[in-house]
């Protein structure tokens, strides 16, 4: 038997600059910091705090960096930057919006369904961005409301993203720490996210069956947006094709996730000659690469230091008396402080605990999924809940200014309305599935 840990001024320490940088970064709206400014100032201070008190320095914070995360993102928002101007996304979406014929529940479940494939290869951030003024637009010239349009792309991307390794942030920290390579991800998640995507849509067209019912103009969708790079378009469509078929099969050359994504990018360079390199490097966000580093050398100092194995060794026995329900208390948990604060330093935090365990030879496997699936369905409880969410807000808020009429501005009691009942709905749906196949979570990853 182990000896338990004991309480001491590193854990202290290292738990005081968590605290605090936590409550820099869920307060952003407050004080006006951006959140990365405040994952800075802590990772420095764990560093330099743990230099003097001898838990941790420069290069194990270095060590503590998921480069597999952040090289993944950076790729990939740097394809999305080269895709975007080919007006091909653009095209998607009118062709989608010819086809629904009028019909506003096809639309929607079109839509949604476009936002959602798209989601699961780019995070549901990039997805939203480039369709919610495309919703606007088609919304526009059909005079209807965009709202349930608008809150069925946060809605349906997040939901989406789920369901694979590079669907969503967390996804990728938690598939990285785990080792769990893109198939395993899809065939565990798939089904308990193709449920709750379903559930989502319909719950839409309950809560908007007003909306959804009146006849919409008819305009000739046809008309309004021609490709404007068709072959850069084509390429970078070969290439993502090509990118599935690696991700699918990566794991059986040793290649990690963004060893996929720079392949991708690189082949997409060499493909399209014309593509302004310099242009599109312009459009990463530096920013939240910045804020992923900072966290992963925040949390870092966090573990060296000991305080979340101390954390731990409180919660393993609950999870060895009761793993079934361990594992749906902590989806429900996890759902919760998504919806209330981000759900990236939550994830962050968490993964070093369960990696914890499962080094004590606990079964943790149902724990990575659940933990999964709360992030990423909690996300849709509020309008804060994912950056998906505050970005179809802002875009609402900026329509309902320019059009001057207040009833298309997402509101924070629309969303409690509409979103929070569709999260509950979906945590429902998925803690059933996670009863009924509990066997099939709780099998290992990588069984020995």
């Amino acid at each position: 038997m182990t000896q338990p840990l004991l309480w001491n001024t590193s854990m202290t320490v290292s738990a005081i600059i968590l605290a605090l940088t936590f409550i820099g970064i869920f307060t952003e709206g407050m004080h006006g910091f951006h959140r990365t400014k405040f994952a800075m100032i802590g990772a420095g201070a764990m560093i330099i705090s743990g230099q003097i008190l001898g838990f941790y320095d420069p290069e194990k914070a270095i060590e503590s960096i998921d480069w597999n995360v952040v090289f993944l993102l950076g790729a990939m928002m740097t394809i999305v930057a080269i895709m975007i101007p080919t007006g091909g996304f653009q095209n998607l979406a009118y062709r989608i919006a010819d086809l629904s014929r009028g019909r506003l529940f096809l639309l929607m479940a079109m839509m949604g369904t476009a936002v959602t494939v798209i989601s699961l290869l780019l995070d549901n951030v990039t997805t939203v961005v480039i369709f919610g003024p495309l919703i606007v637009l088609i919304c526009r010239a059909l005079q209807v409301s965009p709202i349930p349009y608008l809150l069925a792309a946060a809605l349906l991307s997040d939901t989406g993203g789920v369901a694979t390794l590079v669907g969503d942030p967390p996804n990728l920290m938690i598939g990285s720490a785990a080792h769990i390579d893109f198939n395993t991800f899809l065939l565990r998640m798939g089904g308990i996210v193709l449920v709750a995507w379903l559930a989502i849509l319909f719950s839409l067209r309950l809560f908007f069956r007003q909306e959804l019912s009146i006849t919409p103009a008819r305009p000739d969708f046809s008309q309004l947006e021609q490709l404007r790079d068709p072959d850069t378009w084509r390429k970078a469509l070969w290439v993502m094709g090509i990118m599935v078929v690696l991700f699918i099969v990566h794991h059986r050359f040793h290649w990690e996730a963004w060893m996929v994504s720079t392949f991708g990018l690189t082949l997409l360079l060499f493909l399209a000659p014309n593509v302004d390199m310099d242009a599109s490097f312009e459009k990463l966000e530096m920013t939240l690469l910045a804020f992923f580093i900072s966290l992963f050398v925040l949390i870092g100092g966090v573990e060296h230091s000991g305080f979340l194995a101390y954390l731990g060794q409180f919660i393993e026995p609950f999870v060895d008396r009761d793993l079934l329900t361990a594992c749906i208390l902590l989806m429900w948990v996890a759902a919760i402080l998504s919806a209330l604060i981000d759900n990236i330093p939550f994830t962050a935090a968490m993964i070093p605990i369960i990696a914890g365990m499962e080094s004590r030879g606990v079964n943790v496997t149902p724990l990575w999924w659940s933990l999964a699936i709360g992030v990423g369905m909690g996300g849709n409880g509020t309008h804060l809940g994912s950056t998906a969410n505050v970005y179809i807000v802002t875009l609402s808020e900026r329509l309902a200014r320019e059009t001057g009429n207040p009833d298309y501005a997402i509101t924070p009691g629309l969303w409690f309305r509409k979103g929070t009942p569709a999260m509950i709905l979906t945590l429902l749906t998925s803690s059933l599935i996670l009863w009924w196949f509990f066997d099939f979570f709780a099998r290992p990853i990588h069984p020995h």
